[in-house]
């Protein structure tokens, strides 16, 4: 939401999301003091039509690009001093747009942490209105308007909210890409269920709504609670005439979805999370491995496979138990209950 939410990314830093002198507190007893502060919150970027509102005459910015003091990045762009901020570029990309511009697309996903790599270049800003400015390494994406919920700032960057960078992503990514940035947004709290659920209504003619329809259609499928899983599991295995197994058993320092001890066989269910998480991907490897290593074969099972691939699901399931009872090994009962 503009200026206000909450909702940022980890290591982000929430700022006035007004980047000009007339909206920007910009503090200090000189004129030096207050072009420092102005770029120290901007990431070192000054634009020659704010230093000029600052007080700064057009012959002293000449003086200091040609002593080395200002560096051009656009034209009417500079760099304060001789350091390069990390979203120095970002930032000088949307000054270049003006004040109503916000970064957007790739490099908004990469800024609201949508994305586990680096936005490759040229950087994208959205521009409301017609105006045909061209600047090498940037490319204007020009719009009717901007809606006030469609804009947000973060470290004192303008950008486009999550909900609009996701549905300018729609037209440009890849449909694995977007299902992973719709799971990030998610998890991560950036938008909500009911944003999301409206996004193809609010954008019907957009480039991509057809897919980031589907994706949503699937997210949708996928939200369910631990219980609802485990009751769906459960009825599968008892029409496929499967053993009923233990349901939420403690087994040493993790908690089982279900479990049949004197098979040492485990069913683990991965929810939608499950497939954007690196610290949730992370966290099942070593708890299979730990369940492993005590003589337990871990089965981790999707919504999908439960509820729209079952036949598979309990024939995978069956044949498990089936090599399981097979090759089982007296005495290991008390260590698949938690031995260490």
């Amino acid at each position: 939401m503009p200026g206000g939410s909450d909702r940022i990314p980890p290591g982000a830093v929430r700022t006035n999301p007004s980047f000009e002198p007339g909206g920007a507190t910009v503090t200090g007893t000189t004129l030096k003091e207050r072009v420092a502060a102005l770029a120290a919150h901007q990431h070192g970027v000054v634009a020659r039509r704010q230093l000029l509102e600052l007080g700064v005459s057009g012959s002293a910015i000449d003086r200091r690009l040609k002593s080395g003091g200002l560096r051009r990045l656009h034209a009417g762009i500079y760099l304060l001093g001789p350091l390069e901020a990390d979203r120095a570029p970002e930032m000088g990309a949307v000054l270049v747009g003006g004040p109503d511009a916000v970064l957007s697309h790739m490099n908004a996903m990469e800024l609201w942490g949508m994305s586990r790599v680096e936005a490759p270049r040229p950087i994208h800003v959205t521009l409301p209105g017609y105006d045909r400015r061209e600047r090498p390494g940037i490319v204007f994406h020009r719009v009717d308007q901007l809606a006030e919920d469609e804009r947000d700032t973060i470290d004192a960057i303008p950008v486009t909210s999550p909900a609009r960078t996701i549905v300018d992503l729609a037209g440009t990514l890849a449909s694995r890409e977007l299902e992973r940035a719709l799971a990030v947004a998610e998890r991560e709290g950036l938008v909500t269920n009911e944003e999301l659920a409206h996004l193809p209504d609010r954008y019907p003619r957009r480039h991509g709504i057809p897919v980031l329809r589907g994706l949503l259609r699937e997210l949708t499928d996928r939200h369910f609670t631990r219980s609802e899983a485990e009751r769906r599991c459960l009825t599968l295995l008892r029409t496929a005439d499967l053993p009923r197994p233990h349901t939420n058993v403690s087994v040493g320092p993790y908690e089982l979805d279900l479990f049949w001890p004197k098979e040492g066989v485990a069913v683990e269910v991965d929810g939608w999370e499950h497939h954007s998480s690196r610290g949730r991907f992370e966290a099942d490897r070593r708890k299979d491995n730990w369940l492993r290593a005590r003589g337990i074969e871990v089965i981790r099972l999707s919504w999908d496979q439960i509820t729209r691939r079952s036949t598979a699901t309990a024939v995978q399931v069956g044949q498990v138990l089936a090599l399981a009872r097979a090759g089982s090994r007296p005495g290991r009962d008390e260590d698949r209950h938690g031995g260490n």
